[in-house]
């Protein structure tokens, strides 16, 4: 077999893409895998969705990042529903681990990785970006979001709200009234594990039916939380605001009333501060 070419990087993108500072945070579920075995096969036909002790996972996913250009600097926000899956034809080649050992990174291959299902975003460019360069199924979003922030009290809390939105005729991302789903973390008293589970493989499907993978390399480990344990009942919880549309159509369909078996986080470490000031007289 003569080597594959690389995907082409549309204009004016290119690639690697870096990020300035990312804040993150994902719920892991495993559910019956059955529909998700489905949704995939509409979406990704040459993936497999993983098996995790007869379990499927599904995975949400937001970020909040900075990246620095050269006429300055934008701050994105997206949220991605994702199946974690692995090429078909690779089967062979996958290692037998847990759903634990997989959170924590032991599948060292990298083919267990996160076939997106949606995405929705607040940056146009983003969005533009994700569908040229990595077939991701983006759209527009919006966002309400509270975290952990060494700029308030000092907290585990995460509440992230999704809205949709539209892009409007000057290319700019609006929110709607109406709320999509939202998702919240108590992540307090709990104690994580550190883990190195990146770089995370994405994979998305071209029009033309052409699987691509895109690794993403995180620089510092991740924290993973078990949500299994009796400490962390009922820390975590899904609520799906409109069931009607496509995507929570798919959340209820894909996820209902399972809990979440896990939640990973990630916050770049400040890189400088400015300090209290004090008087000269």
């Amino acid at each position: 077999m003569s080597p594959l070419p690389l995907p082409p990087v549309a204009a004016p993108y290119q690639l690697p893409f870096h990020y300035g500072a990312l804040h993150n945070i994902g719920l892991d579920y495993l559910v019956d895998p059955g529909p998700v075995r489905e949704v995939l096969a509409e979406h990704h036909p040459a993936l497999t969705a993983a098996d995790f002790a007869g379990r499927a996972l599904v995975s949400l996913n937001y970020q909040l990042y900075f990246a620095q250009y050269p006429s300055g600097g934008g701050i994105t926000q997206e949220i991605e529903v994702n199946i974690v899956a692995y090429p078909t034809e690779a089967a062979a080649r996958l290692p037998q681990i847990s759903y634990p050992q997989y959170a924590q990174g032991h599948d060292q291959t990298k083919l267990l990785g996160i076939a997106r299902i949606h995405v929705l975003c607040d940056n146009p460019l983003a969005i533009d970006a994700g569908r040229l360069l990595y077939a991701e199924p983006k759209y527009p979003g919006s966002f309400r979001a509270e975290m952990p922030s060494l700029n308030g009290p000092s907290a585990g809390t995460w509440n992230i709200h999704c809205h949709a939105a539209e892009l409007t005729a000057d290319g700019s991302v609006q929110q709607r009234d109406d709320e999509l789903f939202s998702l919240a973390a108590d992540l307090n008293a709990l104690r994580p594990a550190t883990a190195n589970n990146t770089p995370i493989t994405g994979y998305g499907t071209e029009p033309d039916g052409r699987t691509l993978a895109g690794p993403m390399n995180v620089y510092q480990p991740y924290h993973w939380y078990d949500l299994t344990v009796p400490a962390a009942s009922d820390r975590a919880r899904l609520t799906v605001h409109d069931e009607t549309g496509a995507l929570g159509q798919d959340l209820t369909r894909l996820i209902g009333t399972t809990a979440p078996a896990g939640a990973w986080t990630f916050q770049s470490p400040p890189v400088a501060a400015h300090n209290r000031p004090y008087y000269l007289a």
